[in-house]
């Protein structure tokens, strides 16, 4: 008795731990942990909701979703029959409305393709890649351009979020390998391999990509012989990988520079040779830990396609930005730019989930 009557004086009564599963633990954990962070989050909860009930106003409750001209848009809300109206230039760009199934064709096995590489329950990953490397490329730009009895659509014909993809796909496809040899150039032994990388990466790491674009356009055909004729979007696409590839080289090397050296020392130990080490032991650790690094510069690469417009090539934005000077649309510059805006955070954002996905799969700390 004594002692069930000191222990219950000594210790007083607790309230049970507040629980951290389910939605109610994530806000107490996140918004509500404090009277400070309480107040925060009403506070911003509040901001947001005067901020967002206009926008949700304008873009969805009063806008005009269907028609054929701004006489069907009343004002008070987005007129999206604008967008409705030009979303096949905004897709083709000039590209021939005969020949339009060939870019579907394109796209859908773009995305099959897409789909087989990312999705980890897909097997057959390597014959994936072989396809995507060695014969998506060579289908797409037969169907692209034509050849075989296809009708042959000229590269200024090409534009539209069609042409935002090309170059965004090409860019990053041959960005990444250069970079990455790059990168192992730059670490080499060999006075001269290094000597070049160097100059190769600082040289294009120091101007502007606007000015690669215009020597690859203008200042080019200069240097050659009239008869020698490059068409214009292959120069900018060599220009846009090489410029890339630099910064892509820096991303990696940092990843190789994060690795101790006794992985390779081990590697060499094992008897592998220089690129088996490479391959096996030090590159799959290194891109693993830049990722985030690699993924941004994607991203960057995606949005900077919209400065071929400065050599005449007409992307997804400039195309709504044309649209925007069109005397019987005068007036929904904000609605091309919206939409314009929602196209690219959706492309860029579904890299940023798919890298942190990967990184989520790769990671073994645990």
């Amino acid at each position: 008795m004594a002692t069930s009557f000191f222990r219950e004086s000594l210790i007083s009564p607790r309230k049970p731990p507040v629980s951290r599963q389910g939605l109610r633990g994530w806000l107490h954990e996140n918004l509500f942990s404090g009277p400070v962070n309480s107040l925060v989050t009403l506070l911003v909860g509040a901001l947001a909701i005067y901020a967002l009930v206009p926008v949700i106003e304008w873009a969805l409750i009063k806008a005009q979703w269907v028609g054929d001209s701004r006489a069907d848009c009343s004002g008070d809300g987005a007129c999206w029959v604008y967008i409705e109206t030009r979303l096949g230039s905004l897709i083709y760009g000039f590209y021939p409305e005969a020949q339009r199934w060939r870019v579907d064709i394109v796209f859908v096995l773009f995305v099959v393709l897409g789909i087989w590489l990312m999705v980890p329950a897909v097997p057959g990953k390597k014959v994936a890649a072989l396809v995507g490397l060695l014969v998506f490329p060579v289908v797409a730009f037969f169907l692209l351009s034509g050849g075989f009895g296809l009708e042959h659509v000229p590269t200024r014909c090409w534009g539209g979020l069609m042409l935002t993809l090309v170059i965004a796909s090409v860019g990053i496809v041959g960005s990444l390998p250069l970079g990455i040899v790059l990168a192992l150039g730059r670490r080499s032994s060999m006075p001269l391999v290094r000597g070049v990388c160097v100059v190769f990466i600082e040289f294009w790491r120091g101007v502007p990509l606007i000015t690669v674009l215009f020597m690859a356009s203008v200042m080019f055909p200069l240097f050659v012989p009239e008869d020698f004729n490059i068409d214009k979007l292959l120069r900018a696409l060599v220009g846009i990988m090489l410029f890339w590839s630099a910064y892509m080289a820096e991303v990696v090397r940092s990843g190789l520079q994060a690795i101790p050296s006794g992985q390779g020392e081990a590697g060499a130990a094992l008897g592998l040779g220089y690129w088996q080490r490479m391959g096996l032991v030090v590159l799959p650790q290194a891109l693993k830990l830049v990722i985030p690094g690699i993924v941004n510069t994607f991203i960057a690469l995606f949005k900077d396609t919209t400065l071929v417009l400065i050599i005449g090539l007409f992307d997804f934005l400039a195309l709504i930005k044309a649209g925007t000077s069109d005397s019987s649309w005068l007036g929904f510059a904000i609605e091309g730019f919206v939409f314009a805006a929602l196209v690219y955070w959706i492309f860029c954002f579904g890299m940023s989930r798919y890298s942190q996905f990967i990184e989520r799969r790769l990671y073994r700390g645990h």
